[in-house]
């Protein structure tokens, strides 16, 4: 299985990009390699006035692992009551309507506040559904990030961390059954 972890956000030395590491990690402990995506470096200064149309070589660089994964997991900050920016600009400058659909998907959305990301979640779901993906049901949200994930461990609340472990299992369940 080809799954690509997308890193939601450019913010340098982010909780996000740890939350991706870890669940790499986890997804290696049954037996799937997941590579990571990181927003930091998408390279934004090539789009700068919407090139939408164009053939930018860096883009194409950069989405193509995006576009050969079976599946992708977002892990996704919130950002002022959504998801981050370069989040969007990196789903615009994807193949549409192509890129997603029929692409299994997950969720694991981070915040600072009490309820660990589940509008920009939600909303970034939306965009995938309009995209046709397949969108794996059991999300996790990780709450006040700062103080309840460890890089190491995972999340301290042991009832979460269960949920995120079988959100890891399911997962790959969920692809293995659409992808073969």
């Amino acid at each position: 299985m080809n799954l690509k972890i997308i890193s939601g956000t450019d913010m340098p030395g982010s909780k996000c990009l740890e939350v991706a590491n870890y669940l790499s990690g986890l997804y290696q402990k049954v037996g799937v390699k997941a590579d990571i995506i990181d927003m930091t470096d998408f390279p934004l200064a090539d789009v700068v006035g919407g090139k939408y149309m164009d053939e930018i070589p860096s883009i194409i660089k950069f989405r193509k692992p995006v576009i050969e994964a079976d599946a992708l997991l977002f892990v996704i900050p919130e950002y002022n009551g959504s998801f981050p920016g370069i989040l969007k600009i990196f789903i615009d400058y994807l193949p549409y309507p192509s890129a997603l659909a029929e692409k299994p998907i997950a969720y694991v959305g981070i915040a600072g506040g009490a309820f660990g990301g589940l509008r920009p979640v939600e909303q970034f779901q939306m965009v995938a559904n309009y995209l046709n993906a397949h969108q794996y049901p059991e999300r996790v949200f990780i709450s006040r990030v700062q103080n309840m994930f460890d890089p190491k461990t995972g999340i301290k609340d042991e009832f979460q961390q269960k949920l995120l472990e079988a959100q890891t299992e399911g997962f790959v369940k969920f692809v293995e059954a659409l992808i073969n």
